[in-house]
């Protein structure tokens, strides 16, 4: 128990901060919002809770530090009793990146919200060790990150929900059309892990194995690669070298804590992200 009672009976206000990947992309609803894990854990946590508030702050393309000024002033102000904080990810995949300097200002921020008394959840990076090799560059860096937020969740009392460990997610096939974004399958084994390391009741496996398929020929493999690189990889190439980031003009989709039927406060912004960011980052 926290400070707040952040029992599995206490958990009332929920509030998740972070970039793509709390925010849910490529996991649409069909009005062309997002729903993602987070949505998917709170949905979960409110069926048994009466009175259950949940605010999503998350917002695409943003760097840790961003997050940190614009997301933990909000979530600390709103005083929940459990929060999600994900971040580092679109630092991680710049091309320059100091693992040890991204490591100690997440760590003054997870301390930041500990100091509050609310249970807070933190996640490490994922295995990219059978992604396309532009991708797999990346997985010494994510490892070493990852271990050092281990260390810092010991240190500040986090709960950490191992991503790296989670097999499925290994698999390209859980990732959506740009590599960067879990397809909505990958969102429910997330929402799945996330409950079960919070001690919280699951009616499915996320260790299941995904189907055994045969594999794509080569040709169309390579045919693949080329699409992506024309419709993921150069966009994004091309909007940094324009100084235009994927998050720009977006809002948190729940900015208050509400509840569930509440709704996303931002739906036309997230259908608007849709259409005019399909390879938006992390």
């Amino acid at each position: 128990m926290n400070e707040r009672g952040g029992t599995v009976s206490g958990r009332r206000n929920f509030v998740a901060v972070g970039d793509s990947f709390t925010e849910g992309l490529d996991d649409w609803r069909p009005d062309g919002t997002t729903r993602g894990w987070a949505d998917r854990v709170a949905e979960r946590l409110g069926a048994g809770r009466p009175n259950f508030r949940y605010a999503n702050l998350a917002v695409r393309g943003k760097l840790l530090d961003q997050i940190v000024d614009d997301q933990l002033p909000v979530a600390t102000a709103l005083r929940p009793d459990l929060v999600a904080f994900c971040a580092g990810g679109n630092d991680i995949i710049r091309i320059a990146c100091d693992t040890d300097s991204l490591a100690r200002r997440f760590d003054d921020a997870l301390a930041s919200i500990t100091a509050t008394g609310a249970e807070v959840v933190i996640f490490t990076g994922f295995d990219l060790g059978r992604m396309h090799p532009l991708i797999r560059r990346l997985r010494g860096r994510v490892a070493c990150f990852n271990e050092l937020m281990r260390a810092s969740a010991e240190r500040h009392g986090s709960t950490v929900v191992d991503l790296w460990g989670m097999a499925p997610l290994a698999d390209p096939r859980s990732w959506g059309p740009d590599r960067l974004h879990l397809t909505p399958e990958g969102h429910r084994r997330v929402a799945l892990r996330v409950l079960e390391t919070l001690g919280e009741p699951v009616d499915d496996d996320w260790r299941a194995p995904l189907p055994d398929t045969e594999p794509a020929p080569w040709r169309d493999r390579q045919w693949e690669d080329i699409r992506w690189m024309r419709d993921a990889v150069m966009p994004y190439v091309r909007g940094r070298c324009n100084g235009r980031r994927a998050g720009d003009g977006f809002l948190p989709k729940r900015p208050e804590l509400l509840p569930l039927d509440g709704g996303p406060a931002s739906g036309v912004t997230a259908r608007r992200a849709r259409q005019e960011h399909p390879a938006a980052t992390l």
